[in-house]
């Protein structure tokens, strides 16, 4: 891997899928084993997505957002975590978000990443419940009015 700087662009599934199907299938199918019929839900066509890349522009991250505002599939390479990709992706989504009109966001966070969205203002709605066997929590981000 080289340096640890990157960018981040909008992504077009009929042009990208190959590098966002790569990233989620190390992320999700090989590291958490997620089933492949559970993550490849057929809603890849109609989302807004978006990708990271290193200096180089191999793919390193990658996210997505339904039309009603529903960010998921989030996922960072092992060696990019913690620099700081998920939380610009996420920047990236909820500028996108309001620049669309809509006034909030929702997800279904693992559990183990409350926290980082905590950070950026979600909180916790309803209770724990399993998805794909991993606990999540669903969360919200309501935008202030302008």
């Amino acid at each position: 891997m080289s340096g640890s700087s990157f960018g981040i662009r909008v992504a077009e599934w009929t042009r990208d899928a190959a590098a966002i199907r790569a990233v989620r299938e190390e992320v999700f199918v090989t590291e958490q084993a997620v089933p492949e019929e559970l993550e490849w839900d057929g809603l890849d066509s109609t989302c807004m997505h978006v990708l990271a890349h290193d200096e180089g522009g191999a793919a390193v991250a990658t996210a997505r957002m339904l039309a009603n505002g529903k960010i998921g599939r989030m996922a960072v390479l092992r060696g990019w975590r913690g620099r700081g990709v998920g939380t610009a992706m996420l920047r990236f989504l909820l500028e996108a978000a309001r620049d669309r009109g809509l006034a909030g966001v929702t997800l279904d966070a693992q559990v183990r990443a409350v926290d980082f969205y905590l950070r950026s203002g979600f909180r916790v709605v309803g209770g724990r419940f399993m998805d794909a066997g991993i606990p999540h929590l669903r969360m919200v981000l309501k935008f202030p009015d302008s």
